[in-house]
């Protein structure tokens, strides 16, 4: 009992600690906020007026983006990280008092669930289907048994989707190849 006594007020005196030099005079406070997909709020806190430059870095190291504010105390920006590869990024806020680093992880989602192509009951007919949550732009590319294309079409879907194609002309099993704007694509056979 007296062990788990010491431990929690060794834990207390811990927090205690870190909350102290957080709200330390002298030390800026920079925060990094997910906001939605793909898009970072960072809010940045200074002590008096003066120059702040923001720079971030991607996974290899190389500045994809710079910015310096002058005569400003704090800030709000958002940062929209969309098109850009996923991966972890580096945040780098500086001052007169140092600089500070914030890292986030940026996923470059798709609002495609699932897809199914499913033979109907009318000769060379198929129907696509894709659920999906959102708007979304897709590829979808049909081959012929020997595996030469037939078609190929980009379109923009919103919400879920189907379409039935004819493809009596179409010599062997068709195979639908169909990619999402993240360029991951699913093939069905």
């Amino acid at each position: 009992m007296k062990m788990k006594k010491v431990v929690l007020n060794v834990v207390a005196m811990m927090f205690v600690s870190v909350l102290a030099l957080a709200n330390e005079p002298g030390n800026p406070k920079v925060a990094v906020v997910s906001q939605k997909q793909g898009v970072f709020k960072v809010i940045y806190e200074g002590n008096k007026v003066g120059k702040v430059s923001m720079k971030i870095y991607n996974t290899q190291g190389t500045e994809v983006f710079a910015e310096v504010l002058k005569g400003t105390d704090g800030f709000m920006r958002p940062l929209n990280f969309e098109g850009m590869e996923p991966g972890e990024y580096t945040i780098e806020i500086a001052d007169e008092n140092g600089k500070q680093i914030q890292k986030v992880n940026y996923r470059n989602e798709t609002s495609i669930k699932s897809i199914h192509v499913t033979k109907i009951a009318e000769e060379g007919k198929y129907f696509l289907a894709i659920a999906n949550h959102g708007s979304e732009q897709i590829n979808v590319r049909i081959y012929d048994g020997a595996s030469n294309l037939v078609h190929d079409e980009n379109m923009t879907i919103t919400g879920n989707f189907g379409l039935v194609y004819n493809l009596k002309q179409v010599a062997g099993t068709p195979t639908f190849e169909v990619t999402n704007k993240t360029g991951d694509t699913q093939v069905i056979k």
